[in-house]
C-alpha cells in the first residue's frame, strides 16, 4: 500500500512547484513591464 501512496504525493509535490514557477515567472514578467513603462516615460518627460 505504501508504494501505491507515493506517486500522488510526488504528482501534487509537481504541481506545487509548478504553481511557484508560474508565480516567479508571471511575477519577473510583470516587474519587466513596469520597468519597461517607467523607462518610456523617463524619457518621454
Amino acid at each position: 500500500m505504501s508504494t501505491k501512496r507515493k506517486p500522488p504525493t510526488l504528482h501534487q509535490k509537481k504541481e506545487e512547484v509548478n504553481k511557484k514557477a508560474l508565480i516567479w515567472s508571471g511575477s519577473i514578467l510583470i516587474a519587466i513591464i513596469i520597468v519597461f513603462t517607467v523607462l518610456l516615460i523617463w524619457s518621454k518627460s
